[in-house]
């Protein structure tokens, strides 16, 4: 087309070329017009490829892009979680305002925050065979919900105890339990075991074997404590994968105090009530052969009647007593102290002539209530003492029985777990 003519009188180009430069000039104004109204330096950072947020955003946008995110261990879903931890809450990206575990059996597990509230574990483990619900929630967030279910242990054991629950017993009865599986670990299972007493006394264990814990006061119980015995074994390990099972409180009472001394050297028996005498009655102790056993002894089981046989303690065919009245058991091995029907009215108070036992007289039936046997028997509890000296024999085992009485405190306090 040849050069752009410029006017010689105007000195100016000509207007159809001025048109197309300037709409060439136009052509690239749009785009800069875009490029400066995206905003300021703040905006074109915030914007990265494909409008995503940009690497060197600040971090009050970032924290805005991101959710809390909420775990629990054990997992949501989980059918035969351990029982042997704790449950434990983290979240990422925030803070835990509050955290709930509820068990479908009424129970529920306390626990504590992190410092940061970024976790929370709880205090305890949750029990065996028992389904969980979790409740978390962040701060700012709505609350989200797991559930978990933990497994059943494969053996467990338990501890049977005397005395009975809400019964009333002698100031010599000891809180006794007998396991139904050898204790390995003894201190676990003993410091999941309390004994309290209302009025206050300092209550220890003594462990006879690995399957008896005994508990007792340093001196007998006062007359009208209330003993409380609280149990929290269960999935406590006793030995390797045996878990205990019982939860529970257990409350018994201790009615007036009763101790009765048998010399058998006199052959008489001194009942004392609450420190004043209440009867004394004349007795017939073991033979040279067969010697009482001597100390303090618990009266553990009481039968108006009941049937005795030689055998049953190592002495053969020497007897075989159908209708024993008014019996009460003093040692496990076979020493009571019981009504005596047929023996001579004169042999009480003047001759030892039993196999080991302590014998007062007594009536055929067990219903007369004019004799020493009945008197006794029915003025004794579960619990009450008799102590026997001048037997000719030595003190009884301390295990023999509910008989840890024979032990110093010292030696009492040694046989502890803990």
């Amino acid at each position: 087309m040849g050069v752009s003519h410029i006017s010689n009188r105007s000195g100016q180009r000509s207007q159809q070329w001025s048109r197309r430069g300037v709409l060439a000039v136009l052509g690239v104004v749009p785009a800069a017009v875009v490029t400066g109204c995206s905003g300021s330096a703040d905006a074109s950072e915030a914007t990265g490829p494909a409008g995503t947020a940009s690497a060197t955003a600040p971090a009050s946008v970032k924290a805005a892009a991101k959710k809390p995110a909420i775990s629990v261990t054990p997992a949501d879903g989980t059918r035969k979680a351990g029982f042997t931890s704790p449950v434990k809450v983290t979240v990422t990206d925030g803070t835990l305002a509050s955290v709930t575990v509820a068990g479908n059996d009424g129970s529920t597990l306390a626990g504590s925050f992190g410092e940061a509230r970024t976790t929370w574990t709880s205090t305890g483990n949750p029990y065996s065979g028992t389904k969980y619900t979790v409740t978390a929630m962040a701060e700012g967030a709505a609350a989200e919900r797991t559930t978990f279910t933990t497994k059943s242990p494969g053996e467990t054991f338990v501890g049977y105890f005397t005395p009975e629950a809400n019964s009333t017993s002698g100031v010599g009865m000891p809180v006794s339990l007998n396991f139904t599986h050898a204790v390995a670990d003894r201190a676990a299972v003993e410091k999941a075991i309390t004994v309290t007493a209302e009025p206050a006394v300092e209550v220890v264990g003594h462990w006879f074997s690995d399957t008896r814990l005994d508990f007792r006061p340093e001196t007998y119980w006062a007359a009208g404590t209330t003993v409380t015995l609280s149990l929290r074994l269960k999935d406590v390990e006793g030995a390797d994968g045996v878990y205990g099972v019982q939860h529970k409180d257990v409350t018994f009472h201790i009615g007036r105090e009763q101790i009765s001394t048998v010399d058998l050297s006199a052959k008489r028996m001194t009942v004392r009530r609450d420190g004043a005498t209440l009867a004394t009655y004349p007795v017939s102790g073991g033979d040279a052969d067969h010697t009482t056993w001597s100390g303090i002894m618990v009266i553990s089981e009481r039968f108006k009647q009941t049937r005795m046989e030689s055998s049953t303690v190592g002495l053969g065919d020497e007897y075989d007593i159908a209708d024993v009245p008014h019996a009460q058991r003093l040692t496990t091995s076979g020493t009571f102290i019981h009504g005596n029907y047929w023996a001579s009215t004169a042999v009480f108070g003047s001759q030892n002539t039993s196999h080991g036992c302590v014998g007062l007289h007594d009536a055929k039936g067990a219903d007369d209530n004019s004799v020493a046997g009945y008197e006794f028997y029915e003025s004794s509890l579960l619990g009450d003492v008799v102590i026997v000296k001048n037997s000719g024999e030595r003190t009884v085992d301390p295990a023999n029985g509910l008989n840890g009485w024979n032990l110093s405190w010292a030696r009492w306090k040694a046989g502890s777990a803990l």
